[in-house]
């Protein structure tokens, strides 16, 4: 795998579906999300199993992340009808319905392998070709912040993206850093040597 975290993300130009149900042709990354915060979370498969229930958490929380200055885009190695076609399926019949984001096809591979989530198979869960399920949290000025991998069985929590976005926001705005468990609300630290002894011993308990 590709270690992103302090470098550009890459850029890719692909067909997809908007979150307005629009598909075209020439969706490109760095235009959608210039000067904004971006999750790009990568996925094996339309139609499957768990990766409906990541991409409806995703939405659920959609307005949270609008409000918070963030770009949403799944992508996985379907094409944009196939993605399309999972959105006007009613979730009742394992659809994900209209979410409002955007859905990247990856039809040739090459968006996954850019961010090295390109499964191999090998002792993982996951088919060879297939995306892993990578999430990449991107800053508005195009640098990747941070990046999550899980195996194919277990779900993410779409939580931890929303907050891995405030607890980097609240760091450039107040130039304090986040500790561990950091929460919207929580006031992080200096990063010096007596504010970090100080942090300990007031808040080592609570960790």
């Amino acid at each position: 795998m590709t270690i992103l975290v302090g470098k550009k993300a890459p850029d890719f130009t692909t067909q997809a579906v908007l979150a307005d149900g629009e598909i075209v042709d020439n969706f490109n990354l760095s235009e959608a999300i210039k000067g904004k915060y971006a999750i790009v979370f990568f996925y094996p498969l339309d139609f499957t199993f768990v990766c409906p229930t990541e991409i409806i958490s995703m939405d659920n929380r959609i307005d949270q992340l609008t409000a918070l200055g963030v770009e949403v885009v799944g992508v996985s190695i379907d094409s944009h009808f196939t993605h399309n076609a999972w959105r006007n399926t009613d979730r009742d019949n394992g659809g994900i319905g209209e979410v409002k984001f955007t859905l990247a096809a990856d039809m040739d591979h090459s968006i996954c392998r850019a961010y090295g989530v390109e499964s191999d198979g090998g002792d993982s869960y996951y088919p060879a070709g297939v995306a892993m399920r990578g999430t990449f949290v991107i800053d508005q000025k195009g640098i990747v912040r941070a990046m999550m991998v899980n195996d194919e069985p277990v779900g993410r929590n779409m939580d931890e993206c929303v907050r891995i976005v405030q607890a980097f926001q609240h760091f450039e705005e107040n130039g304090v850093v986040c500790n561990a468990g950091w929460t919207e609300g929580d006031t992080g630290f200096q990063n010096t040597p007596e504010k970090v002894a100080e942090f300990l011993g007031q808040e080592s308990d609570k960790l």
